[in-house]
């Protein structure tokens, strides 16, 4: 079983920076492939950004590349996903997500291919 906790989410204004992270338990956490995904107010939650195990494939959604890096750091279990260039539009909750595949060699994107979910942390872009 893996737990994931998110954090860093908060309040900026457009064209500001942050930087969330998602905290894993579970040794496995390092063999996993990883996705970011948010969802705005009224809206359904979509996707944002995977990696594979590895980290060195990633994607991304058309909306946040070139903004938004994702990166995990498997020794500390950790996956972080560093948003600048934000805008009022990427206001939502964003979730990181896992995926019961041991060395995944790819990323996901869509939802019900990750089988583990944080609880999620508000991001607020003010105009």
């Amino acid at each position: 079983q893996v737990q994931l906790v998110e954090s860093g989410g908060g309040l900026v204004q457009a064209g500001g920076s942050l930087r969330l992270s998602c905290a894993a338990s579970g040794r496995t956490f390092s063999m996993y492939p990883l996705g970011w995904f948010r969802q705005g107010p009224g809206k359904e939650r979509e996707f944002v950004a995977s990696i594979n195990w590895a980290g060195d494939n990633t994607n991304y959604a058309d909306s946040v590349k070139g903004r938004f890096t994702i990166s995990r750091d498997n020794a500390k279990s950790t996956v972080y996903l560093q948003m600048n260039s934000l805008r009022p539009e990427d206001t939502a909750v964003y979730y990181c997500a896992a995926r019961n595949q041991r060395f995944g060699s790819r990323g996901y994107s869509k939802d019900l291919e990750y089988d583990y979910w944080g609880q999620g942390t508000q991001v607020t872009v003010s105009s």
